[in-house]
């Protein structure tokens, strides 16, 4: 993680501590790169998570990191997350990571889960936001006195204007919710939201740093749905077929390494001979 407010507590005993990469922007490129090593060095595999929030400057220098070191054995996920469904997306991981699962298999583990998640949040403007699709209808109705606005970001935008019978489409599934309370007071998330996606229990958290950024306000609660059965996520991770990267010989899900980023080689269809299949004339 690249900051210290993103690194949730443990979900169970099981759940391996989040390594944070405290001011990598802000300190010397040296002692960067060290740090980094020395990850790479005593764990073998580093899967860095970071928002897609997280100032360009964090951004680059992760990226010049890996560049440097040329190692196939750091992935940097970014997930398009708000950032407490980020948060508890690398909590997952790191739920997963105590299990027998090849580093490969668990950087790309994110990828599948993350579409088990439901983040959103409740705003009292949605003037400055940007990263949900949001109408002139809704914008001019922000500026009114006491709007507030339930904002659906994943896995499907959605946005409503909060009254008595407002709510958003959660998930079929049972799920707990984890809510991050900012500078606005209300009970919607808590005493209606909730009990509409009936989820099976309720957590607080402090708001990520990066939230108001993310939603364009302070005045904001955040929340996030999501599975939090290590066995159900250990299932939903080994169901999938794995492949073998060509490059690195890593295994994966999906169709793209996330250690080295290469992809399966597309091989030419063989040509037809014109002549074959062809019914005779006599």
């Amino acid at each position: 993680m690249t900051s210290a407010d993103m690194a949730l507590p443990p979900q169970d005993e099981r759940t391996l501590p989040a390594v944070v990469l405290r001011d990598v922007d802000r300190r010397p490129l040296e002692q960067a790169l060290a740090d980094m090593q020395a990850l790479v060095e005593h764990h073998g595999h580093v899967i860095v998570v970071c928002s897609q929030a997280a100032p360009i400057t964090v951004q680059r220098r992760l990226y010049t990191l890996r560049s440097l070191m040329e190692t196939d054995r750091i992935a940097l996920f970014q997930p398009d997350l708000p950032p407490l469904g980020l948060a508890v997306l690398a909590r997952q991981l790191r739920q997963l990571a105590s299990c027998d699962i090849s580093p490969g298999v668990l950087a790309s583990a994110g990828r599948l889960l993350v579409h088990y998640i439901h983040a959103g949040a409740l705003l009292n403007s949605v003037a400055r936001l940007d990263r949900v699709p949001v109408g002139l209808k809704s914008h001019a109705k922000s500026w009114v006195p006491g709007s507030q606005f339930g904002v659906l970001a994943h896995p499907e935008p959605q946005l409503v204007r909060i009254t008595p019978e407002a709510t958003l489409p959660g998930p079929e599934f049972g799920t707990w919710m984890l809510v991050a309370k900012g500078q606005l007071p209300s009970d919607w998330v808590t005493g209606t939201l909730a009990p509409s996606w009936k989820v099976q229990g309720l957590r607080e958290t402090p708001l990520p740093a990066e939230s108001p950024g993310w939603w364009g306000t302070g005045k904001l609660i955040e929340f996030c749905s999501y599975l939090p059965d290590l066995s159900v996520l250990y299932q939903l991770v080994t169901s999938v077929r794995r492949t073998r990267c060509h490059w690195c010989g890593i295994d994966v899900i999906g169709d793209r390494c996330v250690f080295c980023s290469a992809t399966p080689p597309v091989h030419d269809q063989p040509r037809q001979n014109p002549h074959e299949n062809q019914t005779p004339v006599g």
